[in-house]
């Protein structure tokens, strides 16, 4: 292998490296529950389009407020992501791997619900590193109680309502 073949492939591994760090930091961060303008901008494009169980948003300051809702109706959640494939294309990429999500409901009533699926994604290089441009949470299956919805919070046709 020569110099320019090592160094593209080098590239390629800590692009891979550094998308998959950006999906466990942004799984973690839903269970600490910073949900701020900061946490938006290290992970999202300013055009960032969101599909969630719980809708569709594009822009990042509309996927801030989209996940602040959803997360206000869990207590407590536990979201692990894994089985990532990542595919690099010079400033762009994708992503697709499995997420399992459980929630212990805001209602006082201690129930728990879990949802897994897939998540897929988008993502561009930009001068602050990688960040997704777009998303989306496709659930394959639920168990347990599923949050009450507000009105102006509906699940996605296809899916059950899951985070």
């Amino acid at each position: 292998m020569d110099n320019e073949a090592m160094r593209r492939q080098l590239q390629i591994l800590t692009d891979r490296a550094e998308i998959t760090d950006l999906m466990d930091r942004y799984l973690r961060s839903l269970d600490d529950e910073v949900l701020d303008e900061e946490w938006a901008r290290a992970f999202h494009t300013e055009d960032v389009t969101a599909e969630m169980p719980i809708g569709t948003v594009h822009g990042r300051d509309a996927v801030l407020a989209h996940v602040r809702r959803g997360m206000a109706l869990f207590d407590r959640t536990v979201h692990l992501g894994t089985n990532a494939i990542i595919e690099v294309d010079g400033d762009r990429a994708t992503a697709r791997g499995a997420q399992l999500s459980t929630h212990v409901l805001a209602d006082g009533s201690e129930n728990v619900f879990i949802s897994a699926g897939h998540t897929e994604a988008d993502l561009v290089r930009t001068p602050d590193g990688w960040r997704i441009a777009a998303t989306a949470l496709r659930v394959v299956w639920t168990q347990g109680t599923p949050p009450r919805l507000p009105a102006d919070l509906t699940a996605a046709p296809a899916g059950p309502a899951a985070f």
